[in-house]
């Protein structure tokens, strides 16, 4: 059996195109809210902060996967980070929107 060490960089570079994918339908959620009539400051300020967070998590996600096409492929110990802090804030923004 020989090993394809590419194929896993590819599988991995797959995975975060799926996961930029995912980001974008969360954050059409959490901006659903704001297209409601009677949408108050607050939740358009959030639908806002959840827009940012799409466009900061699609950038990663691409910075990611494009450092992933390199040979050997680049290690990506800031950008996983950087993804998780922004996916935690988009935890607390969820939240917060639903307890307006």
């Amino acid at each position: 059996m020989s090993r394809d060490p590419g194929a896993a960089a590819e599988r991995t570079r797959l995975a975060w195109r799926r996961t930029g994918l995912s980001a974008t339908a969360v954050a059409l959620l959490a901006a659903r809210p704001a297209f409601d009539p009677r949408a108050g400051v607050a939740i358009t300020v959030g639908a806002a902060l959840a827009m940012a967070g799409w466009a900061a998590l699609v950038g990663l996600a691409y910075r990611r996967a494009h450092g992933l096409r390199a040979w050997p492929p680049h290690p990506g110990r800031r950008t996983v980070t950087g993804y998780a802090l922004i996916t935690a804030a988009f935890a607390v923004l969820g939240a917060t929107l639903v307890m307006l």
